[in-house]
């Protein structure tokens, strides 16, 4: 048997645990961005996911703690942002926030698509803070991820990428609701939605190809 990278090994387990804790959180009617940003602590949550965690994989908890040292040391990096601030994410490729009651593979149905929001740097995190917080309260798409300071090998330049999510392309009503939702937050440049149809084919934009179904 080949013998595991330990980089990789981590990877695979923080994604595992971060998965756990959501939805350990979202059971108990909390999430991971309001702890964060009300200061609060919860290294109990922590304790118990991990916990749970160790007992199913042992291997990738040995991993976890092999990068983190601590779930305290976790705790820490988690209210320094991790998670929640795009800028300050190096553990995972996307934060995900999806709306109330929304299956969490509803983007993947063949009928939905996305308007994509490209950002510089300094103007991500403030932006996909109101992108999350209208996805939670259910005023804007089924979905909505950020790409994150995680290095990402498919990534063609420096900015970062929000995704907003709605369930069928077809509904051209809803499609632009979404899309004046997206301008009352502060997007008022011209941006394009994207269809699963085409993302499922591997096409994508590039010099003289536009792969984008509406723009607005």
């Amino acid at each position: 048997m080949d013998e595991v990278d330990p980089g990789s090994l981590a990877d695979v387990a923080y994604g595992i645990f971060e998965h756990l804790l959501h939805r350990e959180l979202r059971e108990r009617g909390q999430s991971l961005y309001l702890l964060v940003e009300q200061g609060a602590c919860f290294t109990d949550d922590l304790t118990r996911v991990f916990d749970a965690f160790g007992t199913d994989y042992p291997q990738l908890a040995e991993g976890l703690l092999g990068r983190f040292g601590s779930v305290e040391s976790i705790h820490e990096l988690l209210h320094a942002g991790e998670g929640v601030v795009p800028t300050r994410t190096t553990q995972m490729y996307w934060i995900v926030e999806d709306a109330p009651a929304v299956r969490p593979d509803a983007v993947d149905d063949e009928l939905a698509g996305k308007w994509l929001v490209f950002l510089p740097p300094e103007e991500v995190d403030l932006l996909w803070r109101r992108v999350r917080d209208a996805t939670a309260a259910d005023e804007l798409g089924i979905s909505a991820k950020v790409s994150t300071a995680k290095p990402n090998p498919d990534s063609r330049d420096t900015r970062y990428v929000i995704y907003v999510y709605t369930a069928d392309w077809q509904d051209e009503d809803e499609v632009m609701r979404v899309r004046e939702a997206l301008r009352a937050l502060g997007v008022v440049d011209r941006i394009g939605y994207k269809r699963n149809i085409e993302t499922f084919r591997g096409e994508y934009s590039k010099k003289g190809k536009r792969v984008t179904y509406y723009s607005a």
